[in-house]
């Protein structure tokens, strides 16, 4: 069982508590507007754009395929935005024990695995594989995800996932296929199985207040949650839009000030909401 693996961040002190190492999947289900690293999104085609195009030439056609040499390589990223596919040619094809060994190396200095995308949540049985290894040696385990895939339905990965930080693009479902184009009825009924069953460690809301209403998804999402907080503490994460990473097209929007991100937050803590972290 091998995975398209985008990249490895042996530390991270962004995704989830502690240090952790975070893995990227490669390979996306939705179209986010704002998405902040849409080499994820797709599978490489073999092209061939980004070869031509490598000043370095780390990259070359192997039998009708992109080879990419790391030694030649100086993350340059040319060859990121300039392919039509939303992929990249710097990936690798791994298991989940090639992809463990390189967490093992680090064990002494994180505390858990987190594991993002791309949409990981498309590869279930690699993640409960890599997860019921990380659990072994004592390390904690969280899924990054956009939620448009039913985590009850994956019984075996649920038992060894310590927590999902969950995205809730926009609260309205017509407003959320603006955002993504696709609806989000199973990311509310995931959040609301997450919670009930203390899986629900963080939800994610990126504010762009071009693209949807944005304060009244967070009213809506507000009431919509609170009842939870009850049977499990969550955090929310508010995240403000940047053009930084986005695709060419949609990075127009307007980034909102940190005034209105407080004034987000705020009314957040009106629905009784009290770890709320804005970025």
């Amino acid at each position: 069982m091998k995975v398209t693996v985008n990249r490895i961040i042996p530390f991270s002190s962004v995704d989830g508590p502690g240090n952790r190492t975070t893995i990227f999947l490669q390979g996306c289900n939705i179209n986010c507007k704002y998405c902040h690293n849409p080499e994820t999104r797709g599978l490489c085609q073999h092209c061939g754009v980004c070869v031509d195009n490598c000043p370095e030439g780390a990259l070359s056609m192997v039998d009708g395929r992109v080879s990419y040499d790391l030694e030649k390589c100086v993350q340059c990223d040319t060859c990121i935005h300039v392919c039509p596919h939303d992929s990249s040619p710097r990936t690798q094809e791994l298991s989940p024990e090639e992809v463990y060994e390189r967490v093992r190396k680090q064990i002494p200095f994180i505390r858990g695995i987190s594991v993002s995308g791309g949409e990981c949540m498309l590869q279930p049985a690699f993640l409960t594989e890599l997860f019921r290894m990380a659990k072994a040696d004592g390390l904690t385990t969280l899924i990054d995800s956009n939620g448009t895939i039913p985590f009850s339905e994956y019984p075996e990965l649920m038992d060894v996932t310590d927590g999902v930080m969950l995205d809730i693009k926009a609260f309205d479902c017509e407003e959320h296929k603006k955002v993504t184009d696709a609806p989000n009825e199973v990311v509310l009924s995931n959040a609301v199985w997450l919670a009930e069953h203390a899986k629900l460690y963080e939800v994610r809301a990126v504010i762009v207040p071009d693209l949807y209403d944005t304060e009244r998804s967070i009213r809506n999402m507000g009431a919509f949650l609170a009842p939870y907080l009850a049977v499990h503490a969550f955090r929310i994460k508010v995240i403000a839009y940047r053009p930084m990473g986005v695709r060419e097209e949609y990075a127009c929007y307007q980034v909102p000030d940190q005034e209105y991100l407080n004034y987000l937050a705020d009314i957040l803590r009106e629905y009784g909401f009290q770890n709320i972290i804005i970025i």
